[in-house]
């Protein structure tokens, strides 16, 4: 039902351009990598595989951080 009301509340809105577009996607695709890190960060057992982990995570916050501040 969230999907329902997000659709009738953009379809108010004018429609956004295709940078728009590209930027939410992107923005979209590190959210849903940041989370799978995190739950591969608390799952792992290898030190060194968590220091990868931790480093592409922090890899990935500060493009999410460069993808927010223009908005």
């Amino acid at each position: 039902m969230e999907t329902a009301s997000d659709g009738a509340t953009a379809g108010s809105k004018a429609p956004l351009t295709d940078g728009e577009k590209k930027a939410r996607h992107e923005r979209d695709s590190l959210k849903l990598s940041r989370a799978y890190i995190v739950h591969q960060i608390e799952a792992s057992t290898n030190e060194r595989y968590t220091r990868s982990l931790q480093q592409a995570l922090s890899e990935i916050e500060e493009k999410l951080a460069t993808l927010v501040k223009p908005q």
